[in-house]
């Protein structure tokens, strides 16, 4: 694909870009102050999707408790979830452990240094592959996440690629624009201008680099209204929080949930339709002692509002229940809190455990 003709000059993009990059860009980020693989590797896959503050919160935590390809691949996936709990798109964590294990498995713990060979570890996309090839490897490699895809379609007047033509078109472009050298501060620009400037909703279009000559009309000074999202679907549930054991030392019963759907083989407190059904798992646990409501917890995610009901209950356990019976097991409030749960239910447990209940 030819750079399309009229506003900017494709000739010009590097090199302007490279030089707003060095003058306003990010050059602090914690992943940014080595040219470690493995860093980069768990900061790209950690920023799908996810803003760059709240990556900031887990970055330095997760690599301390697994500073490196081998420490992942030898923890328990749950040490790896519970690690990541919060941080959401959970599959992330599945696939970034799994494939931490192909890494020594099959390249002897140190991640390849070419982009093809990158892409065929598990949850390393093309993008993906590209920036860790350009940032630690010096390689020539083009991204095209959905920042950069809207960069380069606004600054060369393309359309979102919607096919898969399209797309290719818009992949041969990003390698047309590659320059010779710095091609880590133009590939760190690209990604920069698209999160704090080039954004989806209110562009900063009179801080850009590009504002003389971008296709796009520049947005007004005043903020515009930004474009609506579809309203959150509203779901309601109940979570059944069973407890054994002395008060001083409660069990608590969870559930792992399955490999798909919200929080994938996260462990939980049961989840159920109504009181009805919660109650009825209480019953296959345990004699009931006592049972109250807790207030009810509201947790969004991306397109869906979670109301979950805690319903509290007290048991005198059943002998023949067992751990791996129902998909679960009885927990000791620390042993939970080591597991990988969802943040709602971390945030009842710890509250739980500062309270002494």
């Amino acid at each position: 694909m030819n750079p399309p003709s009229g506003g900017i000059d494709p000739a010009s993009f590097a090199p302007r870009l490279v030089a707003w990059q060095r003058a306003c860009g990010r050059h602090d980020l914690p992943w940014q102050r080595s040219r470690d693989p493995y860093r980069v590797w768990v900061s790209e896959i950690m920023l799908q999707q996810t803003r760059v503050d709240t990556v900031l919160r887990y970055f330095e935590p997760f690599v301390r408790r697994f500073p490196g390809v081998r420490e992942l691949a030898a923890a328990d996936l749950d040490q790896v979830l519970a690690q990541w709990s919060g941080l959401g798109y959970y599959r992330r964590a599945r696939n970034l452990h799994a494939g931490a294990r192909q890494v020594c498995e099959i390249h002897g713990g140190e991640l390849p240094r070419s982009r093809a060979e990158l892409e065929t570890i598990r949850g390393i996309g093309r993008s993906t592959a590209a920036a860790i090839a350009v940032f630690c490897f010096d390689r020539p490699e083009a991204i095209l996440d959905a920042n950069v895809q809207r960069v380069l379609g606004r600054a060369f007047g393309l359309p979102r690629p919607a096919t898969a033509a399209a797309r290719r078109d818009m992949w041969r472009l990003a390698e047309q624009l590659l320059p010779r050298q710095d091609l880590a501060a133009y590939t760190q620009g690209l990604m920069d201008l698209g999160a704090t400037v080039c954004k989806p909703a209110q562009p900063e279009c009179l801080v850009c680099p590009f504002a003389a000559d971008c296709p796009r009309e520049l947005a007004p000074p005043a903020a515009s209204p930004a474009r609506r999202r579809a309203p959150r679907r509203s779901l309601t549930r109940v979570l059944l929080w069973a407890r054994s054991g002395p008060a001083q030392a409660p069990r608590i019963w969870l559930q792992r949930r399955a490999g798909h759907g919200i929080w994938p083989g996260l462990w939980c407190l049961p989840e159920h339709d109504d009181q009805a059904g919660a109650l009825a798992l209480a019953g296959e646990l345990g004699e009931l002692l006592r049972q109250r409501e807790l207030p009810a917890v509201v947790h969004q995610l991306t397109h869906l509002e979670l109301r979950l009901h805690p319903l509290q209950v007290v048991l005198r356990p059943r002998h023949r229940v067992t751990d791996g019976a129902l998909d679960g097991g009885w927990f000791a409030l620390d042993e939970a809190l080591r597991l990988g749960l969802p943040a709602p239910v971390r945030k009842l447990l710890t509250a739980a455990r500062a309270a002494g209940d």
